[in-house]
């Protein structure tokens, strides 16, 4: 039985997301404030965290902090609209993905079952298959079917990587910007524009319309295979 561990001040929110978890045979276990989610983290070794970004004791990022100081679990934030900055700031605490406020609860449920999926051990260097083409990070090669290898200038191959390797969830232009480009580039965002319309133009059947690298709108970038 997967676990997880809600952090929210709001009773009704809690009390939502326990009778719906419950009822598709999570555990769930809830906290009210930073302080004794923190704790409850320690205490309970949930395999999957849900984070109120807004907490009475402290901002939802400093307990991201508190959490990646020592384990990997799954976080997915909550926020709600206007909070952009801040939704920012929680991916590059080391969240692992968001949904904001008014939320579906069958939106919420996919996020949580993606999260667990992707923190599951997968095998080292794995291959990546979609309808259009095939990722390769060991062999560093992208292939179509009978066209075989689609040639990928060196920092295209790094970005397909970057978000290959982070497959199903978001990563933000600064993360992508740092790790692709160095410290120097994070505010460069019209990098990104230019080489992401660079690999939809190799990779995806429609570019204008792409299925694989997807913008979420002043946040960053996904692949979803």
């Amino acid at each position: 039985m997967t676990k997880v561990l809600v952090i929210d001040d709001e009773p009704s929110i809690l009390r939502a997301l326990r009778i719906n978890l419950t009822a598709r045979n999570y555990e769930v276990s809830t906290a009210s404030d930073g302080a004794s989610g923190l704790a409850a983290v320690s205490r309970d070794r949930p395999d999957v965290l849900i984070l109120d970004l807004g907490l009475p004791d402290m901002d939802g990022t400093e307990v991201i902090h508190g959490v990646r100081g020592w384990t990997s679990t799954p976080i997915i934030v909550l926020s709600v609209w206007g909070q952009e900055h801040q939704k920012v700031a929680a991916l590059d605490a080391g969240a692992d993905d968001y949904v904001t406020k008014p939320f579906g609860m069958d939106e919420l449920l996919a996020r949580l079952r993606a999260a667990v999926r992707r923190a599951a051990p997968a095998p080292d260097e794995p291959v990546v298959t979609t309808p259009d083409f095939t990722v390769d990070l060991g062999a560093k090669r992208v292939t179509r079917g009978l066209d075989g290898d689609i040639r990928l200038t060196p920092t295209e191959w790094q970005l397909l990587e970057v978000l290959v390797r982070n497959h199903g969830r978001l990563v933000t232009q600064r993360q992508l910007l740092q790790e692709v480009w160095g410290p120097a580039y994070e505010s460069e965002s019209n990098y990104l524009r230019v080489y992401v319309a660079q690999l939809r133009r190799k990779l995806e059947p429609e570019p204008s319309r792409p299925r694989y690298l997807l913008t979420e709108p002043g946040m960053g970038y996904r692949f979803q295979a």
